[in-house]
């Protein structure tokens, strides 16, 4: 099993399935059962946004950028011969990491481009001692070093956050205010 493939399976909901590649898991997965993993997966990824593993939320937020962003990474994967089918939007560093191990040649340079992201997602996984932290470690050591400016564009949103959406809402706070 490639190392793209074994990390999207870890970074995946765990499941039954998950549990049958014992001898590929980190020790602290194989030693917790599979409800707490499951709690804590939800805890960590669903319920802290900073964590989330869709990647272009970092750093498009949920504007209509994200949006764009989506349909070019789905262009992206139809054009290397494998389109994304099932309901996962292209953006999950799982869906990612599969591409890169089914189409490296297209997928690894993919997640390179996502570095800010996965350094963001690793930074936060750090910073709450998650134990899901050496699977990002792992995902960031197998890519090329942060460029400065994606260093200097990670600290800009981990400081501020993802941009916000405010095109569309003037009237409705005007109206607010009246």
């Amino acid at each position: 099993m490639s190392r793209w493939k074994l990390l999207s399976l870890l970074l995946q909901y765990p499941d039954e399935e998950l549990l049958r590649l014992r001898d590929e898991l980190p020790a602290w997965m194989r030693e917790t059962p599979l409800a707490r993993l499951q709690a804590l997966y939800v805890r960590t990824f669903d319920f802290d946004r900073r964590a989330s593993l869709y990647l272009t939320y970092h750093t498009h937020g949920d504007r209509r950028q994200r949006g764009l962003e989506l349909v070019r990474l789905k262009r992206r994967y139809a054009e290397a011969g494998l389109p994304l089918t099932g309901g996962e939007l292209p953006d999950y560093l799982p869906v990612l990491l599969e591409f890169a191990a089914l189409a490296p040649a297209n997928g690894e340079p993919l997640l390179a481009e996502c570095r800010v992201s996965i350094e963001l997602v690793r930074s936060r996984l750090h910073d709450i001692a998650s134990p899901y932290r050496d699977i990002l470690d792992a995902v960031s050591a197998a890519l090329p070093r942060p460029t400065r400016a994606q260093i200097a564009t990670a600290r800009k949103l981990a400081q501020e956050g993802p941009p916000t959406e405010l095109v569309g809402l003037e009237p409705f706070t005007a109206e607010v205010a009246s």
